[in-house]
């Protein structure tokens, strides 16, 4: 059963491109959505298009929105792997490998993942591995993607999304070594020091779960604003923070879009794409 709601999806994908666009100031000086919203909504895309999550869709789609030039700010290794599939090269060859492909290109697209693939499926667990690959081949980008999928699946169920919750749920991996080390810790500056800030997923996602936190406790603006002061990858780590707040409260963020130029397109995507994957 789909424990999602309409509104909860939509929140979700509205409330990351918030993230996004607030969180990125410290990094672009303005607010705009990076590739972290364009992943995401190229996803959301592929997967109406098919009507499930399927590799070769989803590849499809993130290579004709990097041709057409609607993906901005790419990572050195999404950006090598959507170069070789704009050259030709199959899906499951395109992803960078090598230390540098434990960054954050499969985690800032996998939410739209959460609503169709169950993790605690074996099967499912190689599909979402599967989708991670098209651009990061290594094992750090697929459990730093698991790990945003199970936060918003135990969130919409209502059930500790926490990073003591999440971590155990994960393999052996320096996602939950970090997830483990967080879980103790007070505070979105405290876990930044502990366990830093970059452009690896296995930083980012332990801070981005405790940010999604201080929203309930500030909101939402307050703490993407909160974060900008410290640094790092705030773009991305606002943009996950925003998915799990915005499942875990399936409140309507888009207002603070309003003056970010794309915002229509965030919109209308994920009004489609909640319909459909309510339904499905």
């Amino acid at each position: 059963m789909n424990p999602f709601t309409q509104q909860a999806i939509r929140s979700c994908i509205v409330a990351g491109a918030v993230g996004d666009a607030l969180g990125g100031i410290a990094e672009r000086r303005s607010k705009t959505l990076s590739d972290d919203t364009q992943l995401t909504l190229a996803t959301c895309q592929a997967i109406l298009s098919v009507g499930h999550p399927e590799p070769q869709a989803i590849a499809q789609h993130l290579r004709e929105w990097f041709v057409a030039g609607e993906i901005t700010g790419l990572g050195s290794s999404t950006l090598k792997a959507l170069r070789d599939l704009e050259a030709g090269a199959h899906w499951a060859l395109a992803g960078a490998r090598g230390e540098r492909a434990a960054g954050n290109g499969a985690a800032m697209r996998a939410a739209p993942l959460a609503f169709f693939l169950d993790p605690s499926s074996p099967a499912e667990r190689v599909r979402l591995r599967d989708i991670a690959r098209i651009t990061h081949h290594h094992d750090e980008a697929y459990i730093g993607a698991l790990a945003v999928v199970v936060a918003l699946r135990r969130a919409a169920m209502g059930l500790d999304w926490s990073n003591a919750a999440v971590a155990p749920l994960l393999p052996d991996s320096r996602v939950r070594d970090n997830l483990e080390r967080a879980a103790p810790i007070g505070g979105v500056e405290a876990v930044v020091r502990e366990v830093g800030s970059s452009g690896f997923v296995a930083e980012t996602v332990p801070v981005a779960f405790e940010v999604a936190r201080r929203m309930h406790v500030v909101g939402l603006e307050a703490a993407l604003y909160e974060l900008n002061a410290l640094g790092g990858d705030t773009d991305t780590i606002g943009s996950l923070a925003g998915q799990l707040w915005g499942v875990a409260s399936s409140h309507n963020a888009a207002h603070l879009l309003s003056d970010v130029p794309g915002a229509d397109k965030v919109t209308s995507i994920a009004d489609r794409f909640a319909v459909y994957a309510v339904g499905a």
